[in-house]
């Protein structure tokens, strides 16, 4: 009995440790199996947490490259770069929604990540992601992200393929997907002044977008409407800045600095480039006629031909008003005027509304041809066109190189050898004087100008003795201020000043009698003073070599605009510009100082008169704008 008792109660204390394992066994698998699920729920925390950190970080660096002012396209690359490089997806690419002229609607890459597979389509294609122009396939996954302003998503790639490279056939969207790793094409839609603007494209490796993924995308897609909106801004302001505001061309300010670094280019590598110069012709006549809405009609019209002729590293401005010009970097003379004559025919071709065609003169120089100067470059350019100008309109002028000639050295040697030749009767004490004075001049000195008028001046007075000393300089600087002011070249403008010291010498010749006669003159003595310009421009000045060209100025200063002046009654744009200059100016200081035979005019009387005779002596725009100076205190 008590051997069997012990046994049991040995086998009963054995049962309870059993069952004490038994349930310890249970409890330490119960804590494992918990361990094991906190493990992997710490996990799926820490990556959400990374992935909520680099969330942040991401959207950091966006906003810090929206406030940098960056221009847009380096703000899409980098945009593209963080979610293919930091985020790990596959492809990226944004892009925008365009219109065509009709109407019909595309896509175009703005930007996109590097991929071997889309560079192979390309390739097939025969295209570029800068020029691809992507359809815009209603009812399309694409289409209806934007429609509804929602991120969707889709795994079918091939229907993706097809949608953006129709050109592929079946054979090739087949090859093409089965080289893929991705599995699901994203589509995040864009907005920018709550219009569409297009859309970012993600393809991913995952065939399911989850949703912190989407709000990912959701928040990513705000930045960069915002990074769009506020580089935009920055490039419409950049873009007023260098842009003409009625065409949309570059301005003046943009083309000179861009001359500049052409010529420096041209310099170092010894390669020409070409400066096309135009004007619209005949834009007063189209004002006064039609109205200013129709000139600034036909300057757009010339605006548009030029961006449309202009390759893209070429340069088209608008200089002011009716004045264009075209840099063309690497273009010769030949090429050049080629591109001009085109240019040229494009704009006679166009039948506008109202005034129906309209026509430009064309001036081309080139760098490194004509000249190696910027300065006298653009003059040459500018001559060449108002030499089309002068020989009809509606044509193509090249430029003619030329050396500079100081204007002030021709006319001390033009006086020299007048003295010195004994061609006008000049008392010889007052000639000596005026010898001696032109031997001292110095002509890179600004004192020899003062030295050239005083002796203009002397001369002057050896015929009349009521001529002021001082009225050359001023009769000078008022011709200059005008020719200024019609936008005359440099060239002519000196040639404008050698003529105003010169244009007179011819009434040296006038008997002293008849020029200071106080009553009416008789036809004979009329006819003496007619032959005046013909007598300075003949007798005087001919026999001098270097100022030929000054001389059909001088001969046609007393020419008036309908006909009625001498010699040779020219009329209109026969008669030199410069001429009329010297015509208005001439009489305006006859008109206001005293003559034998009356007092001088007030300056409101000598204006009166001018502009009665306004399209009669003289040319209407030349009278607008002398009263203009006049009036306006700009005269000396």
């Amino acid at each position: 009995m008590g051997i069997f008792s012990g046994i049991k109660d040995l086998l009963g204390q054995i049962n309870r440790i059993d069952g004490a394992v038994y349930t310890s066994g249970r409890d330490f698998a119960d804590v494992y199996a918990r361990n094991i699920a906190l493990e992997e729920e710490i996990a799926v925390r820490t990556k959400e947490l990374e992935q909520a950190n680099q969330t942040i970080l991401t959207l950091n660096s966006v906003w810090d490259m929206m406030n940098s002012s960056q221009p847009l396209s380096s703000l899409l690359d980098k945009i593209v770069s963080i979610l293919h490089d930091d985020m790990s997806y596959v492809y990226t690419a944004i892009l925008k929604l365009n219109q065509e002229e009709n109407g019909s609607e595309y896509f175009s890459i703005m930007s996109s990540s590097e991929d071997k597979l889309v560079n192979s389509i390309f390739s097939i294609i025969n295209e570029t992601a800068q020029t691809y122009k992507i359809p815009y396939v209603t009812n399309s996954i694409i289409e209806k992200s934007l429609h509804e302003g929602q991120i969707c998503s889709t795994p079918d790639m091939k229907g993706v393929l097809n949608m953006f490279f129709p050109a592929l056939n079946d054979e090739q969207l087949k090859d093409f997907v089965s080289q893929m790793i991705t599995k699901s094409a994203i589509f995040v839609p864009l907005k920018r002044d709550k219009t569409n603007y297009g859309c970012v494209v993600i393809t991913s490796t995952r065939e399911i977008t989850s949703d912190t993924e989407l709000n990912f995308l959701s928040l990513f897609a705000n930045q960069i409407e915002l990074a769009i909106t506020v580089a935009g801004l920055f490039e419409e302001v950049k873009n007023q800045a260098i842009t003409d505001p009625l065409t949309g061309i570059y301005n003046r300010r943009y083309f000179e600095e861009n001359i500049v670094k052409e010529a420096e280019r041209a310099l170092r590598l010894k390669q020409p480039f070409s400066l096309i110069s135009m004007d619209l012709d005949y834009l007063k006549r189209i004002n006064d006629t039609y109205g200013h809405q129709f000139g600034d009609l036909a300057i757009k019209t010339i605006s548009n031909i030029l961006k449309k002729e202009a390759r893209s590293i070429d340069i088209p401005a608008r200089i002011g008003g009716e004045e264009f010009n075209l840099l063309l970097p690497g273009v010769d003379s030949n090429g050049a005027y080629i591109a001009a004559e085109r240019i040229r025919k494009s704009i006679e071709s166009q039948v506008l509304d109202t005034i129906g065609t309209i026509t430009a003169s064309i001036g081309v120089a080139t760098f490194l041809e004509h000249s190696d100067r910027i300065d006298e470059l653009t003059e040459l350019a500018d001559q060449a066109m108002y030499k089309a100008k002068l020989n009809g309109r509606n044509q193509v002028q090249l430029a003619v190189g030329h050396e500079s000639v100081n204007w002030q050295k021709l006319a001390v040697e033009a006086f020299t050898d007048i003295l010195n030749q004994k061609r006008i009767p000049v008392d010889e004490k007052i000639a000596k004087e005026i010898i001696g004075k032109l031997h001292h001049i110095k002509v890179e000195e600004q004192s020899s100008k003062d030295i050239l008028y005083s002796i203009v001046d002397m001369i002057s007075q050896t015929y009349n003795q009521a001529y002021k000393t001082g009225t050359t300089k001023s009769k000078l600087f008022l011709a200059v201020m005008l020719a200024q002011r019609l936008e005359m070249s440099k060239e002519d403008i000196d040639k404008l000043k050698l003529a105003i010291l010169l244009y007179d010498i011819g009434n040296v010749m006038i008997p002293e009698e008849i020029y200071n006669k106080k009553g009416p003159l008789n036809d004979h003595e009329k006819e003496i003073m007619r032959q005046h310009p013909i007598i300075a421009a003949r007798e005087i000045l001919q026999p001098i070599t270097d100022i030929q060209d000054i001389i059909p100025i001088i001969e046609a200063h007393h020419e008036n605009w309908d006909g009625k002046g001498y010699p040779n009654q020219k009329a209109g744009v026969e008669i030199p510009i410069m001429s009329q200059i010297v015509l208005l100016v001439d009489a305006f200081y006859a008109m206001t100082q005293d003559r034998p035979y009356r007092n001088a005019y007030t300056l409101d009387e000598a204006l009166k008169n001018i502009k009665e005779d306004s399209g009669k002596k003289w040319n209407e725009k030349l009278v607008d704008e002398f009263i203009y100076i006049v009036k306006n205190g700009m005269m000396r």
